[in-house]
Protein backbone atom coordinates (compact mmCIF):
# COMPACT_ATOMS: atom_id res chain seq x y z
CA UNK A 1 0.00 0.00 0.00
CA UNK A 2 1.66 3.61 -0.92
CA UNK A 3 1.83 6.49 1.40
CA UNK A 4 -1.88 7.69 0.29
CA UNK A 5 -3.01 4.42 1.43
CA UNK A 6 -1.77 4.72 4.38
CA UNK A 7 -3.23 8.08 5.22
CA UNK A 8 -6.35 6.39 3.98
CA UNK A 9 -7.17 4.72 7.37
CA UNK A 10 -7.45 7.79 9.55
CA UNK A 11 -9.54 9.88 8.30
CA UNK A 12 -12.26 7.91 10.66
CA UNK A 13 -10.55 8.82 13.61
CA UNK A 14 -11.25 12.80 12.70
CA UNK A 15 -14.72 12.34 14.35
CA UNK A 16 -13.19 12.07 17.57
CA UNK A 17 -13.36 16.28 17.88
CA UNK A 18 -16.58 15.76 19.13
CA UNK A 19 -16.29 12.85 22.18
CA UNK A 20 -13.48 15.20 22.58
CA UNK A 21 -15.09 18.25 23.23
CA UNK A 22 -17.55 16.67 25.40
CA UNK A 23 -15.23 15.48 27.17
CA UNK A 24 -13.88 18.36 27.71
CA UNK A 25 -17.57 19.54 28.78
CA UNK A 26 -17.31 17.11 31.86
CA UNK A 27 -13.71 16.93 33.11
CA UNK A 28 -14.23 21.58 33.14
CA UNK A 29 -16.68 21.15 36.13
CA UNK A 30 -14.77 18.72 37.99
CA UNK A 31 -11.58 20.89 37.37
CA UNK A 32 -13.33 24.04 39.12
CA UNK A 33 -14.47 21.68 41.67
CA UNK A 34 -10.97 20.05 42.76
CA UNK A 35 -9.84 23.40 42.61
CA UNK A 36 -12.45 24.95 44.94
CA UNK A 37 -11.26 22.05 47.32
CA UNK A 38 -7.67 22.67 47.11
CA UNK A 39 -8.74 26.35 47.87
CA UNK A 40 -10.61 25.33 50.87
CA UNK A 41 -8.20 22.88 51.92
CA UNK A 42 -5.53 26.03 51.95
CA UNK A 43 -7.64 27.89 54.59
CA UNK A 44 -8.67 25.54 56.37
CA UNK A 45 -5.19 24.59 56.82
CA UNK A 46 -4.08 27.78 58.15
CA UNK A 47 -7.25 28.29 60.91
CA UNK A 48 -5.50 24.92 62.11
CA UNK A 49 -2.28 26.14 61.82
CA UNK A 50 -3.19 29.17 63.70
CA UNK A 51 -5.15 27.34 66.25
CA UNK A 52 -2.29 25.34 66.96
CA UNK A 53 0.16 28.19 67.70
CA UNK A 54 -2.52 29.71 70.12
CA UNK A 55 -2.11 25.82 71.64
CA UNK A 56 1.60 26.40 71.39
CA UNK A 57 1.95 29.89 72.63
CA UNK A 58 -0.20 28.80 75.84
CA UNK A 59 1.97 26.38 76.37
CA UNK A 60 4.99 28.36 76.13
CA UNK A 61 3.12 30.46 79.08
CA UNK A 62 3.56 27.56 80.98
CA UNK A 63 0.12 26.40 80.38
CA UNK A 64 0.21 22.31 79.95
CA UNK A 65 -3.35 21.76 80.12
CA UNK A 66 -3.43 21.55 76.57
CA UNK A 67 -0.69 19.11 76.09
CA UNK A 68 -3.37 17.12 74.01
CA UNK A 69 -3.38 19.21 71.08
CA UNK A 70 0.22 19.11 70.39
CA UNK A 71 2.87 16.43 70.63
CA UNK A 72 4.73 17.41 73.55
CA UNK A 73 8.18 18.66 72.38
CA UNK A 74 6.85 22.28 73.47
CA UNK A 75 6.21 20.97 76.09
CA UNK A 76 9.50 18.86 77.05
CA UNK A 77 11.10 22.70 76.79
CA UNK A 78 8.75 23.82 79.11
CA UNK A 79 9.52 21.15 81.63
CA UNK A 80 13.42 21.16 81.13
CA UNK A 81 13.39 24.67 81.96
CA UNK A 82 11.19 24.70 84.64
CA UNK A 83 12.62 21.91 86.61
CA UNK A 84 16.78 22.74 85.35
CA UNK A 85 16.71 19.73 83.60
CA UNK A 86 15.02 17.43 85.85
CA UNK A 87 17.53 18.37 89.04
CA UNK A 88 17.58 16.84 91.87
CA UNK A 89 16.33 19.83 93.78
CA UNK A 90 12.48 19.29 92.47
CA UNK A 91 12.72 15.52 93.15
CA UNK A 92 9.94 14.90 96.06
CA UNK A 93 10.35 10.88 95.63
CA UNK A 94 11.27 8.02 93.61
CA UNK A 95 9.08 5.04 92.86
CA UNK A 96 8.92 1.75 91.25
CA UNK A 97 10.06 3.16 87.60
CA UNK A 98 10.89 6.21 88.13
CA UNK A 99 11.35 9.66 90.03
CA UNK A 100 8.40 12.56 91.00
CA UNK A 101 9.34 16.02 90.60
CA UNK A 102 7.28 18.90 91.79
CA UNK A 103 7.08 21.93 88.81
CA UNK A 104 6.27 25.16 89.45
CA UNK A 105 5.25 27.04 86.21
CA UNK A 106 5.69 30.55 85.26
CA UNK A 107 1.76 30.39 84.85
CA UNK A 108 1.92 29.90 89.04
CA UNK A 109 0.02 26.49 88.34
CA UNK A 110 2.02 23.27 90.12
CA UNK A 111 1.95 20.20 88.98
CA UNK A 112 3.77 16.85 89.51
CA UNK A 113 5.91 14.83 86.71
CA UNK A 114 6.76 11.14 87.16
CA UNK A 115 9.75 10.83 84.98
CA UNK A 116 11.17 7.32 83.78
CA UNK A 117 14.33 6.88 84.68
CA UNK A 118 17.07 6.09 81.28
CA UNK A 119 17.25 2.38 82.20
CA UNK A 120 13.40 2.01 82.53
CA UNK A 121 12.99 4.52 79.73
CA UNK A 122 14.63 2.00 77.29
CA UNK A 123 13.12 -1.51 78.97
CA UNK A 124 9.94 -2.67 77.33
CA UNK A 125 8.26 -3.60 80.45
CA UNK A 126 8.69 0.20 81.49
CA UNK A 127 7.55 0.91 78.84
CA UNK A 128 4.15 -0.48 78.28
CA UNK A 129 3.46 0.31 82.28
CA UNK A 130 3.97 3.86 80.93
CA UNK A 131 1.75 3.53 78.17
CA UNK A 132 -0.91 1.44 80.22
CA UNK A 133 -1.19 4.44 82.81
CA UNK A 134 -1.87 6.91 79.83
CA UNK A 135 -3.98 4.61 78.25
CA UNK A 136 -6.46 4.34 81.20
CA UNK A 137 -6.06 7.83 83.01
CA UNK A 138 -7.25 9.06 79.67
CA UNK A 139 -10.47 7.10 79.75
CA UNK A 140 -12.25 8.00 83.50
CA UNK A 141 -12.80 11.11 85.35
CA UNK A 142 -13.63 10.48 88.90
CA UNK A 143 -12.60 13.28 91.86
CA UNK A 144 -11.01 10.72 93.74
CA UNK A 145 -8.83 9.44 91.22
CA UNK A 146 -5.93 11.32 90.36
CA UNK A 147 -5.99 13.67 86.92
CA UNK A 148 -3.41 12.72 83.95
CA UNK A 149 -3.12 16.16 82.51
CA UNK A 150 -0.70 14.89 79.92
CA UNK A 151 2.15 13.34 78.58
CA UNK A 152 5.49 13.63 76.94
CA UNK A 153 7.91 11.38 74.81
CA UNK A 154 11.06 13.16 73.67
CA UNK A 155 14.46 12.19 72.75
CA UNK A 156 14.14 9.34 75.23
CA UNK A 157 12.59 11.16 77.53
CA UNK A 158 9.46 9.77 79.12
CA UNK A 159 7.22 11.81 81.91
CA UNK A 160 3.64 12.28 82.74
CA UNK A 161 2.13 15.18 83.64
CA UNK A 162 -0.26 15.02 86.92
CA UNK A 163 -1.87 17.60 89.33
CA UNK A 164 -0.02 17.93 91.98
CA UNK A 165 -1.25 16.36 95.60
CA UNK A 166 0.51 18.51 98.11
CA UNK A 167 0.60 16.02 101.85
CA UNK A 168 1.54 13.26 99.19
CA UNK A 169 0.80 9.58 99.77
CA UNK A 170 -1.08 8.39 102.92
CA UNK A 171 1.86 6.21 103.52
CA UNK A 172 3.64 8.54 104.40
CA UNK A 173 1.46 10.82 105.96
CA UNK A 174 0.42 7.39 108.36
CA UNK A 175 4.06 6.92 109.42
CA UNK A 176 4.78 10.99 110.08
CA UNK A 177 3.26 11.23 114.04
CA UNK A 178 2.51 14.98 113.21
CA UNK A 179 0.83 14.62 109.98
CA UNK A 180 -0.91 11.41 111.54
CA UNK A 181 -1.80 13.58 114.33
CA UNK A 182 -3.71 15.97 111.91
CA UNK A 183 -5.26 13.58 109.90
CA UNK A 184 -8.03 12.89 112.40
CA UNK A 185 -10.64 10.42 112.25
CA UNK A 186 -13.26 11.92 110.43
CA UNK A 187 -10.66 12.62 107.29
CA UNK A 188 -9.69 8.74 107.61
CA UNK A 189 -13.32 7.98 107.61
CA UNK A 190 -13.48 10.27 104.28
CA UNK A 191 -10.22 8.87 102.76
CA UNK A 192 -11.70 5.65 102.98
CA UNK A 193 -15.44 6.29 101.44
CA UNK A 194 -13.80 8.18 98.72
CA UNK A 195 -11.13 5.32 97.55
CA UNK A 196 -14.60 3.06 97.63
CA UNK A 197 -16.35 4.93 95.64
CA UNK A 198 -13.51 5.68 93.06
CA UNK A 199 -12.93 1.53 93.33
CA UNK A 200 -16.81 1.23 92.45
CA UNK A 201 -17.02 3.49 89.58
CA UNK A 202 -13.60 1.87 87.92
CA UNK A 203 -15.41 -1.86 88.65
CA UNK A 204 -19.07 -1.16 87.64
CA UNK A 205 -19.31 1.85 85.97
CA UNK A 206 -16.64 1.92 83.37
CA UNK A 207 -16.99 -0.66 79.79
CA UNK A 208 -14.74 -2.79 80.21
CA UNK A 209 -14.19 -3.10 84.15
CA UNK A 210 -10.63 -1.52 85.22
CA UNK A 211 -9.07 -3.06 87.65
CA UNK A 212 -6.04 -1.30 89.86
CA UNK A 213 -4.25 -4.34 90.88
CA UNK A 214 -2.24 -1.80 92.88
CA UNK A 215 -4.19 -0.52 95.56
CA UNK A 216 -1.65 0.37 98.43
CA UNK A 217 -1.34 3.46 100.98
CA UNK A 218 1.62 4.37 98.59
CA UNK A 219 -0.55 4.72 95.76
CA UNK A 220 -2.92 7.12 97.58
CA UNK A 221 -2.23 10.70 97.71
CA UNK A 222 -3.84 13.17 99.56
CA UNK A 223 -4.50 16.77 98.87
CA UNK A 224 -4.35 19.88 100.73
CA UNK A 225 -7.44 19.06 102.62
CA UNK A 226 -6.40 15.93 103.23
CA UNK A 227 -8.68 13.79 100.59
CA UNK A 228 -7.89 11.07 98.89
CA UNK A 229 -7.09 10.30 95.50
CA UNK A 230 -6.06 6.57 93.88
CA UNK A 231 -3.15 6.86 91.73
CA UNK A 232 -0.39 4.82 89.81
CA UNK A 233 -2.53 3.14 87.18
CA UNK A 234 0.82 1.63 85.74
CA UNK A 235 -1.00 -2.15 86.36
CA UNK A 236 -3.93 -1.81 85.75
CA UNK A 237 -5.83 -4.25 83.80
CA UNK A 238 -9.13 -3.69 81.82
CA UNK A 239 -11.10 -6.63 82.19
CA UNK A 240 -11.94 -8.66 79.24
CA UNK A 241 -15.23 -10.60 79.57
CA UNK A 242 -14.26 -13.45 76.78
CA UNK A 243 -10.90 -13.69 78.36
CA UNK A 244 -9.93 -16.13 81.49
CA UNK A 245 -7.54 -12.93 82.26
CA UNK A 246 -5.11 -14.60 83.40
CA UNK A 247 -1.93 -12.29 84.01
CA UNK A 248 1.18 -12.46 86.11
CA UNK A 249 1.38 -11.02 89.75
CA UNK A 250 1.79 -7.17 90.38
CA UNK A 251 1.10 -5.23 93.15
CA UNK A 252 2.48 -4.40 96.81
CA UNK A 253 3.78 -7.62 98.87
CA UNK A 254 0.78 -7.30 102.15
CA UNK A 255 -1.96 -5.93 100.17
CA UNK A 256 -2.42 -9.07 96.90
CA UNK A 257 -5.16 -11.19 97.60
CA UNK A 258 -4.37 -14.64 98.73
CA UNK A 259 -6.23 -16.33 95.98
CA UNK A 260 -4.18 -14.58 93.40
CA UNK A 261 -1.34 -16.19 93.92
CA UNK A 262 -2.32 -19.59 93.38
CA UNK A 263 -5.44 -18.69 90.46
CA UNK A 264 -3.13 -15.63 88.40
CA UNK A 265 -6.53 -14.69 87.47
CA UNK A 266 -7.32 -11.10 88.31
CA UNK A 267 -10.98 -10.26 89.03
CA UNK A 268 -12.41 -7.07 90.98
CA UNK A 269 -12.56 -8.78 93.98
CA UNK A 270 -8.85 -8.53 94.19
CA UNK A 271 -9.02 -4.59 94.47
CA UNK A 272 -11.80 -4.96 97.18
CA UNK A 273 -9.41 -7.20 99.36
CA UNK A 274 -6.77 -4.78 99.18
CA UNK A 275 -8.94 -2.40 99.44
CA UNK A 276 -9.72 -4.15 102.99
CA UNK A 277 -6.19 -4.18 103.98
CA UNK A 278 -6.09 -0.10 102.99
CA UNK A 279 -9.37 0.77 105.54
CA UNK A 280 -7.81 -1.39 108.52
CA UNK A 281 -4.11 0.23 108.23
CA UNK A 282 -6.43 4.03 107.96
CA UNK A 283 -8.09 2.76 111.00
CA UNK A 284 -4.89 1.32 113.01
CA UNK A 285 -2.43 4.08 111.48
CA UNK A 286 0.01 1.14 110.34
CA UNK A 287 -0.40 -2.24 108.07
CA UNK A 288 -2.22 -4.82 109.91
CA UNK A 289 -0.13 -7.69 108.47
CA UNK A 290 0.19 -8.96 111.96
CA UNK A 291 -3.33 -8.82 113.11
CA UNK A 292 -4.55 -10.62 110.35
CA UNK A 293 -1.99 -13.15 110.43
CA UNK A 294 -2.79 -13.61 114.10
CA UNK A 295 -6.33 -14.14 113.21
CA UNK A 296 -6.04 -16.70 110.37
CA UNK A 297 -3.90 -18.56 113.11
CA UNK A 298 -5.66 -21.50 115.23
CA UNK A 299 -4.07 -20.05 118.05
CA UNK A 300 -5.02 -16.43 118.17
CA UNK A 301 -7.71 -16.92 120.61
CA UNK A 302 -6.13 -13.98 122.69
CA UNK A 303 -5.92 -11.72 119.23
CA UNK A 304 -9.74 -12.48 118.21
CA UNK A 305 -10.60 -11.21 122.60
CA UNK A 306 -9.12 -8.08 121.30
CA UNK A 307 -11.54 -5.29 121.55
CA UNK A 308 -12.17 -2.94 118.19
CA UNK A 309 -10.83 0.39 120.02
CA UNK A 310 -7.34 -1.23 121.32
CA UNK A 311 -6.37 -1.54 117.63
CA UNK A 312 -7.20 2.25 117.00
CA UNK A 313 -4.17 4.47 116.30
CA UNK A 314 -3.23 5.59 119.59
CA UNK A 315 -1.97 8.20 118.65
CA UNK A 316 -5.57 10.04 118.19
CA UNK A 317 -7.69 11.01 120.96
CA UNK A 318 -10.61 7.47 121.27
CA UNK A 319 -13.53 8.57 118.78
CA UNK A 320 -16.94 8.57 120.25
CA UNK A 321 -20.32 9.18 119.36
CA UNK A 322 -21.41 9.41 115.78
CA UNK A 323 -17.50 9.17 114.15
CA UNK A 324 -17.10 6.20 116.40
CA UNK A 325 -20.30 4.45 114.87
CA UNK A 326 -19.13 5.20 111.61
CA UNK A 327 -15.35 3.61 112.18
CA UNK A 328 -17.65 0.61 113.53
CA UNK A 329 -18.84 0.30 109.81
CA UNK A 330 -15.47 0.82 108.64
CA UNK A 331 -14.23 -2.08 110.78
CA UNK A 332 -17.02 -4.31 109.77
CA UNK A 333 -16.63 -3.54 106.14
CA UNK A 334 -12.79 -4.14 106.10
CA UNK A 335 -13.15 -7.61 107.53
CA UNK A 336 -15.95 -8.12 105.36
CA UNK A 337 -13.70 -7.40 102.60
CA UNK A 338 -10.82 -9.88 103.72
CA UNK A 339 -12.80 -12.82 103.42
CA UNK A 340 -10.48 -15.61 102.30
CA UNK A 341 -13.05 -16.70 99.72
CA UNK A 342 -13.37 -13.83 96.67
CA UNK A 343 -17.42 -14.66 96.26
CA UNK A 344 -17.88 -14.18 99.58
CA UNK A 345 -16.45 -10.41 99.41
CA UNK A 346 -18.76 -7.77 98.74
CA UNK A 347 -18.60 -5.72 95.32
CA UNK A 348 -16.99 -2.45 95.68
CA UNK A 349 -20.54 -0.95 94.32
CA UNK A 350 -21.93 -2.51 97.44
CA UNK A 351 -19.45 -1.19 99.97
CA UNK A 352 -20.20 2.29 98.09
CA UNK A 353 -23.57 2.57 98.45
CA UNK A 354 -23.25 1.41 102.28
CA UNK A 355 -21.22 4.04 102.41
CA UNK A 356 -23.83 6.37 100.77
CA UNK A 357 -26.67 4.91 102.53
CA UNK A 358 -28.45 6.94 105.97
CA UNK A 359 -28.95 4.27 108.10
CA UNK A 360 -29.36 5.34 111.59
CA UNK A 361 -26.31 4.10 113.15
CA UNK A 362 -26.50 1.87 116.78
CA UNK A 363 -25.07 3.50 119.18
CA UNK A 364 -22.53 0.72 120.63
CA UNK A 365 -19.01 1.60 122.22
CA UNK A 366 -15.87 0.57 120.57
CA UNK A 367 -15.23 -0.82 123.98
CA UNK A 368 -18.02 -3.20 123.73
CA UNK A 369 -16.96 -4.97 120.20
CA UNK A 370 -14.65 -7.08 119.97
CA UNK A 371 -12.42 -8.50 116.77
CA UNK A 372 -13.92 -12.12 116.90
CA UNK A 373 -17.65 -10.25 117.15
CA UNK A 374 -16.45 -8.02 113.91
CA UNK A 375 -15.32 -11.19 112.28
CA UNK A 376 -18.79 -12.94 113.07
CA UNK A 377 -20.31 -10.04 111.77
CA UNK A 378 -17.99 -9.89 108.61
CA UNK A 379 -18.96 -13.33 107.83
CA UNK A 380 -22.29 -12.40 107.99
CA UNK A 381 -22.53 -9.15 105.91
CA UNK A 382 -20.50 -11.09 103.20
CA UNK A 383 -22.49 -14.02 102.96
CA UNK A 384 -26.00 -12.54 102.53
CA UNK A 385 -24.86 -8.95 101.24
CA UNK A 386 -25.50 -5.80 102.07
CA UNK A 387 -29.34 -4.98 102.16
CA UNK A 388 -28.42 -2.30 99.40
CA UNK A 389 -27.20 -4.72 96.76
Amino acid sequence: MDLCGQFKIFPPCRKSKKPIVTKMKIFAPITILLGFLVIGGILLSRCVFKKNQFELRKSKNGNLFSIWNYDGHIAYEDIIEATEDFDIRYCIGTGGYGSVYKVELPSGNVVAIKKLHQSEAENPVFYRSFINEVRVLTEIRHRNIVKLHGFCVHKGCKFLIYEYMERGSLFCVLRNVNEAMELDWTKRVNIIKGIAHALSYMHHECIPAIVHRDVSSNNILLNSEFQGFISDFGTAKLLDPNSSNQTLVAGTYGYIAPEFAYTMTITEKCDVYSFGVVALEVLMGRHPGELLSSLSSSSSSSSQNMMLNEILDQRLPPPNGLIGQEILLVATIAFACLHTQPKSRPTMKCVSQEFLSCRKPNLIPLTAVSLLQLRKQATYVAGSGFAYC
